[in-house]
């Protein structure tokens, strides 16, 4: 698989969470260089999401799977952004 332009994940978060904050922020190195796009979701804003992810956020995921949770993993990342290509 080649993908063309930035990798696009999704981060299931919520407006007053640091930890989401704190995951968002360490992604920078990434979103700086464009190498992957950051869609924020805010679980509260759906009640169907806040009962899938409930305190479980936040959540870093692509492709409807989850890369990580809580804390940025960057192995995971690294492995995600090399089978994408």
């Amino acid at each position: 698989m080649v993908r063309e332009g930035p990798l696009a994940l999704t981060l299931y978060s919520r407006s007053y969470c640091h930890l989401c904050d704190e995951l968002f922020d360490a992604l920078e190195p990434w979103r700086g260089t464009g190498e992957i796009a950051v869609t924020v979701v805010d679980v509260d804003s759906d009640p169907a999401l806040d009962r899938r992810f409930g305190e479980r956020v936040p959540v870093l995921a692509w492709a409807g799977g989850e890369i990580c949770h809580f804390v940025l993993d960057r192995a995971r990342l690294h492995e995600v952004l090399a089978l994408v290509g």
